[in-house]
């Protein structure tokens, strides 16, 4: 009997554990730090190569073959690694001071193949199989044998804080002057829209363009662009600064200074913050990166942080570490709603679940959880904001179990 009670307890304390926040791999719901090996440096920038993640910091570039639990540094230390670009065998990083340095065996090797002394490397982006860099403070670089030589290009008189590569176009972002394009490799340039702000990040979405921008500090907007940046339209997000952006399906996330990373569903229409885990709402996002079902954002000051892509676009958060007697789907909350609610449900053992919601006709219109969960209550947000008012079902479904309630949308 003692035994038994004894593994009781240890199951307890393991849950609560869990509910009380601990940075263990095991915690569901939240940001884990991933700083063993890295330390607190500034993460500036990362990079992927098959199964090795790339972070380039204050201090160098770290690398880690286990998703982040674990960092090296390789041999590019004393360097403060602005933006990397890997491409096959190479592997390109800019820095703050340095110039360009290039590696050809996983950054194990080093060599400097642009030597511009105190002049910042900002961005990086292969396209049509050239390598082009912007720099802070004189524009875009090209190089045609993959890094090895580098001549600039006609943009020569901006400083250019990001790039972008889509079919003929190259998209650079540039600090105070907007968006230049170029459609011949970068011969010629034309300014398109967004003038007076910098454009820190830029990323692509379907047939989308976003630009995250610094207006005033610390105030920033994300822009929207449907016609490869002819013209740009101001999302709802227009009150924090930008400093990167990443797609992957039909999500959008926003780093952002002193304000964690934001998602938007719905190409920009309404945005939802997601700090949950982070030590401190007032953390400085530097780059986002999502990889094998993860995000990993970097920090200024407070290091790697790793959180599982699913979970985070579920918009689902796990309430309470107690286990309940069984497995209960509630009604949601508010009801009738717009443009969000809440639906709980209770687990009462691990499961594989999913949460589908469903339109009058029946078809599934977005899938809130399709990942195994451990014991618990969680609770699911729906944002409708996307969607016509109207009746809709949503759909808890388990191993064992399978549930369906309605809910109203008035707009």
């Amino acid at each position: 009997m003692k035994k038994i009670f004894s593994k009781f307890v240890i199951i307890i304390s393991f849950l609560n554990i869990c509910y009380l926040g601990f940075n263990i791999n095991y915690c569901m719901g939240q940001w884990i730090q991933m700083s063993n090996g890295i330390g607190n440096n500034f993460i500036n920038t990362f990079g992927v190569n098959g199964n090795i993640l790339y972070a380039g910091t204050s201090n160098g570039i770290y690398n880690s073959t286990n998703f982040g639990t674990n960092w090296i540094q390789s041999n590019l230390n004393n360097h403060c690694v602005m933006c990397l670009l890997i491409n096959g065998n190479y592997i390109v990083a800019g820095t703050l001071t340095e110039g360009i340095f290039i590696s050809s065996n996983n950054g194990i090797n080093w060599s400097l193949s642009l030597n511009v002394h105190n002049r910042w490397v900002r961005a990086l982006v292969i396209h049509q199989n050239n390598m082009y860099a912007g720099f802070g403070d004189s524009g875009v670089y090209v190089s045609t044998n993959n890094g090895i030589n580098w001549s600039q290009t006609s943009l020569n008189h901006i400083s250019v804080l990001s790039l972008l590569s889509i079919g003929n176009n190259i998209f650079a972002g540039t600090n105070g002057y907007g968006v230049y394009i170029s459609t011949n490799n970068g011969s010629n340039w034309v300014q398109k829209g967004i003038n007076g702000e910098s454009v820190f990040a830029l990323d692509t979405l379907g047939n989308n363009i976003f630009a995250g921008t610094f207006a005033a500090y610390p105030f920033g907007k994300v822009y929207k662009s449907t016609n490869l940046g002819t013209n740009w339209i101001q999302t709802s997000y227009n009150d924090k600064a930008v400093s990167a952006l990443v797609s992957l399906d039909n999500n959008l996330f926003a780093g952002t200074q002193r304000h964690g990373v934001f998602l938007s569903k719905n190409n920009g229409t309404s945005w939802i913050k997601k700090n949950e885990g982070f030590n401190s709402d007032t953390i400085i996002v530097n780059t986002l990166l999502m990889t094998d079902n993860y995000i990993f954002a970097g920090t200024e000051g407070f290091s790697v942080w790793r959180r599982s892509y699913s979970e985070i676009i579920s918009g689902v958060e796990k309430t309470s570490g107690i286990i309940c007697e069984h497995i209960a789907l509630n009604q949601n909350y508010p009801n009738p709603f717009n443009p969000t609610t809440n639906i709980r449900y209770d687990l009462p053992k691990n499961e594989f679940v999913k949460l589908i919601i469903f339109d009058m006709l029946g078809r599934g219109i977005e899938t809130l959880v399709n990942e195994k969960q451990i014991a618990g209550t969680y609770e699911a947000t729906f944002n409708a904001s996307q969607y016509p008012s109207g009746v809709y079902f949503y759909r808890l479904t388990t191993d064992n179990f399978s549930g369906t309630k309605k809910m109203l949308l008035i707009k």
